[in-house]
């Protein structure tokens, strides 16, 4: 088996990952987004081992996604609200949890169901700001903006 290599692509994707890919941390903001920010609740929610949670909480709170706020003095404890950066990462929860009703429920069987304040249920979708229309992966184009990087990967291999 080859060996990583010692300077993958450097990637927002992989950036992004690093602060919410580990294990529950995506799952502890969907609880947050949802109004459920007190740490019994995302205990319960999320199926986190406390001391896990602690740490993804610590975590999400130190890159400024989640904001700790005391919700009681005695005993002292806390409840976590999404910042702006944490709101920013809603879409991005309700384009996976679209893709998991289409491909992991595709019975229609869905866990849950987002409302929009329209009425209707949300369908998310990605759309290009420019002119408006639905982003498809054969109307993309990658240009790599670091040197030394090409799309295929490192200019030099």
């Amino acid at each position: 088996m080859a060996a990583a290599p010692k300077n993958p692509r450097p990637c927002s994707i992989a950036d992004t990952l690093a602060l919410v890919g580990e294990k529950y941390s995506l799952l502890v903001l969907r609880e947050v987004c949802l109004g459920n920010g007190r740490f019994d609740q995302l205990v319960r929610n999320t199926g986190a081992p406390r001391d896990i949670l602690a740490t993804r909480l610590r975590r999400l709170v130190d890159a400024g996604i989640l904001d700790r706020r005391p919700y009681s003095e005695r005993p002292q404890r806390f409840e976590y609200r999404p910042t702006r950066a944490g709101l920013e990462l809603e879409p991005v929860l309700m384009t996976l949890m679209a893709w998991g009703d289409r491909h992991l429920h595709p019975d229609g069987d869905r866990p849950m169901v987002i409302e929009h304040v329209c009425g209707h249920e949300l369908v998310p979708q990605v759309t290009c700001p420019a002119c408006g229309d639905a982003v498809r992966h054969e109307d993309l184009t990658a240009h790599p903006r670091v040197p030394g990087w090409t799309v295929t990967g490192p200019a030099a291999a």
